[in-house]
């Protein structure tokens, strides 16, 4: 059996648990969800076992999935971070920039699209995006070949094949083995039973009196209008502005998928999960770590870039 870890919990300074993410122990058969979340809908074609969940575990925090070594999906979406980064944009192989700020993968089972431009609708597609990004984790501009690469370079790693094995029903593995089990994993990153679920769930006692007025204000003000739900997201795209105010944006967004007008300048609404860990926010990470959540709540009732806003439902 591969050893897991049954429950991480990451402390700030002051004491505080910040972040809780349930993994399984080998011999359980279901995933038990934290307080305040609803079940995870399992892809048909991808059900959850703890065996794959734990396959896809290891998948996650090998580097030599990338060309050179170097990168593993752990490496842009990282624990400390809420599964996220905390630069604006994360080096790929051989130091190469991305183009997007690495979004939080907590509670990422829940998304009906992936990446910020949601060009991805599941999870495993979502992971077959970085193995063949050459500025992610391989040297290949060919997004096919790299994924073969990478597929090649598993096959060749002799201890996995027992775990393949065991999860598929073969050793030798193919790319689609590797992006479900590595989906599977991430599905089980989940964050919930905070004190707000807890008073959502009738503990009055669970939220102060000030983060009470705050919910309120929350509310009134429109936050919850796309930061909604068990997770605080609606699930859309929405152009709040955010690059959009130069002669020609080099980033649209939305529109690059789907060529509508509607979508220009739209990106994935995030979730607010953890949203203390997943600063720099917005897709291009505009929002350094140095600037509070205060500030940047403000920005949005008070300046010009709201002209832009464009809210729509997925």
């Amino acid at each position: 059996m591969i050893p897991s870890i049954r429950l991480i919990k990451l402390v700030v300074l002051a004491g505080v648990v910040i972040l809780s993410v349930l993994y399984l122990e080998g011999q359980e058969a279901e995933l038990k969800v934290p307080a305040g979340l609803p079940s995870i809908p399992w892809p048909e074609d991808n059900l959850y076992t703890p065996q794959k969940a734990d396959l896809g575990r290891l998948l996650f925090f090998d580097k030599r999935l990338s060309t050179d070594g170097s990168v593993s999906c752990a490496s842009c979406h990282r624990i400390p971070c809420a599964f996220g980064d905390s630069t604006p944009v994360s080096d790929g192989i051989h130091g190469r920039p991305g183009n997007r700020n690495s979004p939080t993968l907590v509670n990422t089972a829940y998304s009906k699209f992936q990446f910020w431009d949601g060009r991805a609708k599941t999870l495993e597609d979502q992971v077959k995006g970085p193995l063949g990004n050459h500025s992610e984790m391989t040297e290949e501009d060919n997004p096919q070949k790299a994924l073969e690469l990478c597929t090649e370079k598993v096959r060749q790693i002799s201890e996995y094949k027992p775990l393949f094995k065991a999860v598929f029903g073969h050793e030798d593995c193919t790319i689609d083995d590797i992006a479900k089990a590595i989906a599977t994993f991430e599905r089980t990153i989940l964050s919930g039973n905070s004190p707000f679920d807890r008073y959502q769930l009738g503990d009055k006692t669970a939220l102060s009196s000030e983060q009470i007025k705050g919910y309120e204000t929350f509310k009134r003000v429109g936050c919850i209008n796309c930061h909604s739900g068990p997770n605080f997201t609606n699930g859309g795209f929405a152009n709040i502005g955010i690059g959009m105010n130069q002669p020609h944006p080099e980033d649209t967004g939305r529109f690059e998928i789907t060529g509508q007008m509607k979508d220009w300048g739209s990106f994935k609404i995030p979730t607010l999960r953890e949203v203390t860990l997943t600063r720099p926010y917005m897709h291009d990470g505009v929002y350094m770590m140095g600037l509070t959540l205060q500030k940047q709540a403000f920005s949005y009732t008070e300046t010009s870039e709201l002209s832009f806003v464009n809210i729509r439902f997925a």
